[in-house]
């Protein structure tokens, strides 16, 4: 059996274990999310963000952009609504129990998948060195955001192969920030879920972080609520869920417990890990 087949043997649907065990019993872990505007991870996975606080997780936020653009307000200039999303992202993630919000400041609806935002996104992950990330599914088809399909992109290809080697933007070994290797990747938004959250037991908390952001959303705050929980309730079939695309970057760990007694027993080799879904070198 090949690396893929081994690896995705341990994905959801198959034989091994799920996703939601391997995240959830592992123990805490650090996650980071990173998006393009405020309010998008709280509308796609909040639940999940909360969940994950709730078992101890450290979570990071990192924002592309402040959202300038996003308003019908005609009196707002680009300065004042950024103030409002950033303060309105600070409050939901203090609904959520995020640590940290970052915002890079990038102009909203011009976001590309460039050798900068890349290194940007690499240097964080090696100075905050999450063991997960969220963020969204960039090779989604259909109608969306380009600033969306940007960060989705740019994340990917800063995860592999730029902040595991430490050749891609070396100034920041130079900055004491070593390479690193994230274990999962979390795409939210994908035409192809694989892994799904019961968020049954955060989702009050995903609709009062929802709420937060109150320069875009419609009606009022129970309407908001109500429409919010019919909608997660319906994407489970009835139960509260938030689905993604998963890549596992690491190995499972029987198989490396297996590569472990076969390299004791020889010169050592490389054991690096592939994504599930990466083109290998």
């Amino acid at each position: 059996m090949g690396i893929l087949e081994r690896v995705r043997s341990f994905l959801p649907g198959n034989n091994g274990p799920t996703a939601n065990d391997e995240l959830e019993k592992d123990g805490p872990h650090t996650g980071m999310v990173i998006v393009a505007h405020p309010d998008d991870a709280e509308f796609m996975f909040g639940g999940t963000v909360a969940k994950f606080c709730a078992l101890g997780w450290t979570m990071y936020y990192v924002l592309a952009t402040s959202g300038d653009k996003g308003t019908h307000d005609e009196e707002l200039s680009h300065q004042e609504l950024a103030a409002i999303r950033e303060q309105e992202q600070r409050d939901a993630c203090d609904v959520l129990g995020v640590k940290e919000v970052i915002f890079l400041g990038h102009p909203d609806g011009f976001l590309k998948p460039d050798e900068e935002l890349r290194g940007e996104i690499v240097r964080l992950l090696r100075q905050y060195r999450p063991d997960v990330v969220l963020t969204w599914d960039g090779f989604r088809q259909g109608f969306n955001h380009s600033d969306h399909r940007a960060i989705g992109i740019a994340v990917r290809d800063a995860i592999y192969p730029a902040v595991r080697d430490h050749l891609y933007y070396p100034s920041d070994k130079e900055d004491g920030l070593e390479a690193h290797k994230v274990n999962e990747m979390l795409m939210g938004g994908s035409d192809d879920p694989d892994y799904r959250v019961d968020i049954s037991d955060h989702l009050e908390t995903k609709l009062k972080a929802i709420i937060c952001h109150k320069s875009q959303i419609g009606g009022t705050p129970e309407e908001v609520r109500k429409r919010w929980s019919a909608r997660m309730r319906s994407a489970g079939g009835g139960t509260p869920m938030e689905s993604f695309k998963r890549v596992s970057i690491r190995r499972p760990a029987r198989q490396q417990e297996s590569e472990k007694k076969e390299t004791d027993q020889k010169p050592a080799e490389s054991s690096e890990a592939q994504p599930a879904a990466s083109a290998q070198r």
